[in-house]
């Protein structure tokens, strides 16, 4: 590994370089995969993904193989999708219904909660051999929170889901409360990749500095249109000065970058286009008063704007509320590849007269063929080939908005603050907070 320490964080100056090896040495990665990925909890998938009995979806969490299913009596599992028997891979399916798992090589078969059920020549082995212990492991940690379901492959993990997720939990509220009912995950699913190292998407996830330098010819889109970005709140925005907007540390290597809806109701936030017609403004408003009624008008000008949230360490959700809300996971198979796997999830209640605009502009800007990440494929890459010099020029500079009272939607506060987890991980060095901790931030708000 680098002889040089992982990050540089000086208060005094102030600077806070990275270390470029973080992005390049597979003895670095190596250490990553036992001292984050291996201890942290990670998201596995969505409680609507399953919505019937013996629905399943399979995914690598943490580079091992599970499926997400709903069992027979309609309680949600996460187990390894490795056969018990000689170690194959069980479902190789990305998604179905099945009230049994067939294992291709020699039959074995499982229910959906895990048990060996049935076998070829049961009869052939040893007298005290059984089948209850041959039953399809599971992780030793699964929990969930508000329909989004997390695991950890950690035995001695002793921080539960809600005490792990910290003040990243009040922004998973600001999504489940979108809904009346519960959140649910679209049809069809995105999958892609990037010759990047996986720690360039977290910081790009939440980055609101580049958003008019790299998607400038979405920004000059929507700016034609009518759009003022100046009156908006949001990632790309996110105005300083304020608790509560910008850039946020939610404790546990948890960020986020954001704005409530400054306009209450009168414009859509971030970057969605303007209202097309009085009818989508009409139920626009209709939908504003019904969560208002049930959640007050702060909290619902916090629903309706705009956030970029990191879950460390890789799982991301990017809520352009009117534009779409992007849920996003990845994991590193070298330094500089990784493969990311991206759903769309939407209040199921929308009406007929906003979905289109949902629509349009989740595929617009983060669809396949969209103006933002094809772009950030691009700009990614280009980092990671820029890298193959950092022996001469080691270090990259994340020091914006470190005198900043409260940093706004282009500061880095956000980035720096998985990078001072990261390296308490990687190191066991304890991170120093550099903000006041987010409760002051929610408290301010309610009370504003």
């Amino acid at each position: 590994m680098s002889e040089l320490p992982l990050i540089i964080d000086d208060r005094e100056t102030p600077k806070f370089w990275v270390n470029r090896a973080t992005m390049v040495e597979p003895k670095i990665l190596e250490t990553e995969r036992k001292s984050i990925f291996d201890k942290c909890w990670l998201y596995v998938g969505h409680e609507s993904e399953l919505e019937n009995v013996h629905d399943f979806r399979t995914r690598r969490v943490g580079g091992r193989p599970v499926v997400f299913v709903r069992n027979s009596v309609n309680n949600i599992n996460v187990l390894v999708n490795v056969c018990t028997h000689r170690g194959m891979i069980l479902e190789t399916r990305k998604e179905g219904n099945a009230r049994k798992l067939r294992c291709f090589y020699h039959g074995w078969t499982f229910n959906t909660e895990g048990d060996l059920v049935t076998l070829p020549g049961e009869e052939s082995y040893p007298k005290g051999w059984k089948r209850q212990d041959r039953c399809l492991p599971r992780p030793p940690h699964v929990d969930s929170y508000r329909g989004f379901w997390f695991l950890c492959w950690d035995k001695e993990q002793s921080q539960s889901l809600k005490e792990y997720l910290a003040g990243a939990s009040d922004y998973l509220d600001l999504i489940a409360d979108q809904s009346a009912s519960m959140m649910k995950v679209s049809s069809g699913t995105h999958y892609y990749s990037m010759e990047a190292n996986w720690k360039l998407l977290v910081e790009n996830s939440i980055d609101g500095y580049h958003a008019l330098t790299t998607h400038n010819r979405y920004v000059q889109m929507i700016a034609a249109s009518g759009v003022d970005f100046k009156k908006r709140g949001g990632s790309l925005t996110g105005q300083a000065g304020a608790p509560g907007r910008g850039g946020m540390d939610l404790g546990n290597g948890h960020a986020v970058v954001g704005s409530p809806d400054l306009s209450h109701g009168k414009i859509p936030g971030n970057l969605a286009r303007d209202f097309q017609n009085d009818n989508e403004r009409q139920e626009y408003t209709k939908y504003r008063s019904e969560l208002i009624k049930k959640h007050g008008e702060k909290w619902t000008d916090r629903i309706l704007g705009g956030r970029n949230l990191l879950i460390f360490p890789n799982f991301i959700i990017v809520d352009g509320v009117g534009m779409g809300c992007t849920l996003r996971t990845f994991y590193p198979a070298k330094p500089d590849y990784l493969e990311i796997t991206g759903w769309e999830i939407s209040p199921p209640e929308i009406s007929e007269a906003l979905l289109p605009a949902r629509k349009t502009g989740f595929l617009t800007f983060w669809g396949p063929a969209g103006l933002a990440t094809p772009d950030d494929v691009e700009a990614l890459a280009r980092c990671q080939q820029g890298f193959a010099s950092y022996q001469i020029d080691p270090w990259n500079d994340i020091s914006r908005g470190m005198e900043t009272e409260f940093p706004g939607g282009t500061d880095e506060l956000q980035m720096r603050t998985f990078w001072r987890h990261y390296n308490e991980l990687m190191t066991g060095e304890k991170a120093i907070p550099e903000s006041a901790p987010y409760k002051m931030f929610a408290s301010e708000v309610e009370a504003s």
